[in-house]
């Protein structure tokens, strides 16, 4: 099917309509790269200490002889990582890609049950963990076959700081629950391996680096299967879409967005590191006060966020006193901007807010908004380089520009399809190579995309999938309730928030059950701000519940 691609016109000068790739480069060859160009510049910052290219390089090979030579593991294993934005992060990462190894990334803030179905799908039978986390997998341990945990805690970077830290946070805040897991390897240990023992491995692009969770209609999270060259292809693009505004070796990236979120991985992290850039990790965004005050402390060029996050900055005082006179580009992503939130970011900061789209299975990005915009424009952007977006109606037929359909995408950043499960890759990818988003959208005559609906009853909070069907799934687990539906509304702060309703068997049952039911079941965005009880679910003839009604 050929796609029209009016885009072609706009895009921004120098950017050209057809990328050459080289087939050499892997994520593995760009790291090396840059720790050669730039091995005194800073890579990482987090709590007032930073690391550079050197010391990346170091440690990294470090860590990967210790997982090759004491723990054993092979070119494709899986190895799953468990923590919010710290140093050792990206050292972890760094450190699998190296061994030939499939990053596993696991949201900090899951629960038991949304981690075990993570560990068992793939297949990991190593896991970095978050040592505040550490209780999540005690949990279920008995159920797993887990052979190596590796724990890390907040401070073990920080030098002496992060001795003091440690105690503060395990002790006197009493951060770190309690639990119960045998043989465990401090993170600290693992880099004591002489990088002199690690083993090159012949890494291809077609090798999988990541297996980027995403939900599903089912229920149950699918790994999105991305290759070295899907996301080398996808940090090409990008750069190519910001070729006049990217100084190498010198840029700041304030990077907020959890590194598990495919989106500050790649966007922020590894094209950060590809131009040689500093990433300065905020591990707590939702601490606003201390956000705003490390915000204070750089003369940062790029700033990348979603909706909730420019919100809530916007409505701390003291953001007027931080200096925005070296931003150069602010992007987001991730859920829909509010144009009240663009307006009044580029009101106080001077600088328009560019926003793009993309998913986890397109390694994220699809489109960006071209940086020559001069105010928010209320699309999503224009496919970058190398990209086709088919806007199709539901016979599979390709829409008249303007017109609304599904939003299919082809090219070299698509997955290569869902990890153990061909039924939902053949769904989602035709035999034309386009992937079927899910998304509704159309096209402008320039080639600006903009979202309209989703096609699936997916929600959307603070940028995070909630899929209804995962929900329901969960509460009706509960013995007290006979079914229930799930929608999302509106809401002002996040976006979308959840909320369901509950048939129930036991007259006795009360929202605060059902809402403590959720919180051991869920993590953090997906439990209900609502819960309404009814006497029975709208229905269609086939007794398919009618999502729909409930909205209306």
């Amino acid at each position: 099917m050929r796609t029209k691609k009016p885009w072609l016109k706009h895009y921004p000068e120098g950017t050209p309509s057809l990328l050459e790739f080289d087939p050499r480069r892997t994520l593995v060859t760009l790291l090396d790269e840059s720790e050669k160009k730039y091995p005194d510049h800073l890579a990482f910052s987090n709590f007032d200490v930073s690391i550079d290219f050197t010391k990346i390089a170091q440690d990294s090979r470090s860590f990967a002889a210790y997982l090759q030579n004491v723990l054993g593991l092979k070119k494709g294993d899986r190895i799953a990582m468990m923590m919010p934005n710290l140093l050792q992060y990206p050292v972890a990462i760094f450190a699998a890609l190296r061994a030939g190894l499939i990053v596993v990334n696991v949201n900090p803030l899951y629960t038991p049950r949304e981690l075990k179905h993570q560990l068992q799908d793939s297949g990991a039978k190593t896991i970095i963990i978050f040592e505040n986390s550490a209780h999540v997998l005690s949990a279920i341990n008995d159920d797993l076959e887990m052979e190596h945990v590796i724990i890390t805690k907040i401070g073990d970077y920080l030098g002496i700081k992060g001795r003091l830290m440690n105690f503060v946070v395990k002790y006197v805040k009493r951060m770190v629950p309690s639990y119960k897991l045998k043989n465990t390897i401090p993170f600290k240990a693992a880099l004591q391996r002489p990088v002199a023992d690690f083993n090159e491995v012949q890494i291809t692009l077609d090798d999988l680096a990541f297996l980027q969770y995403t939900g599903a209609t089912t229920g149950l999270s699918k790994g999105s299967m991305l290759s070295h060259g899907n996301v080398t292809a996808n940090i090409e693009q990008l750069k190519s879409m910001l070729n006049d505004v990217v100084e190498e070796g010198s840029e700041i990236w304030i990077n907020a967005l959890p590194m598990y979120h495919i989106y500050s991985l790649v966007v922020l992290v590894f094209s950060g590191y590809d131009a040689g850039g500093l990433n300065v990790l905020v591990t707590n965004p939702r601490d606003t006060k201390g956000f705003v005050n490390e915000l204070k402390k750089w003369p940062f060029t790029f700033f990348n966020g979603v909706n909730t996050l420019y919100e809530s900055l916007l409505n701390h005082p003291d953001i007027v006193n931080v200096d925005f006179s070296t931003m150069k580009l602010s992007g987001t992503g991730g859920s829909a901007c509010r144009q009240s939130t663009a307006e009044r970011w580029q009101e106080l900061t001077g600088k328009v807010l560019l926003e793009g789209y993309g998913l986890s299975e397109t390694s994220p990005s699809v489109t960006v908004s071209p940086n020559y915009l001069t105010e928010f424009n209320g699309t999503v952007g224009m496919p970058i380089p190398n990209t086709e977006i088919s806007i199709r109606d539901d016979d599979d037929n390709q829409v008249a520009l303007g017109e609304p359909g599904e939003i299919c995408v082809r090219g070299p950043q698509v997955m290569k399809g869902y990890w153990g499960n061909e039924e939902a890759t053949s769904e989602a990818i035709d035999e034309d190579g386009f992937f079927k988003t899910g998304d509704i959208g159309s096209l402008d005559k320039k080639g600006f995309l903009s979202i309209v609906d989703r096609k699936k009853d997916m929600i959307l909070v603070s940028g995070f999938n909630v899929y209804p069907n995962e929900i329901e799934n969960v509460v009706s687990m509960h013995p007290d309730v006979i079914e229930t539906a799930c929608i999302g509304l509106p809401n002002k702060r996040t976006g979308e928030s959840v909320k369901i309703y509950v048939v129930k068997s036991n007259p006795s049952l009360t929202e605060n059950e059902v809402l403590k039911y959720c919180k051991d079941n869920l993590t953090g965005y997906k439990i209900p701000k609502a819960i309404e009880f009814i006497s029975e679910l709208p229905k269609s003839n086939v007794g398919k519940v009618l999502r729909r009604a409930l909205r209306e």
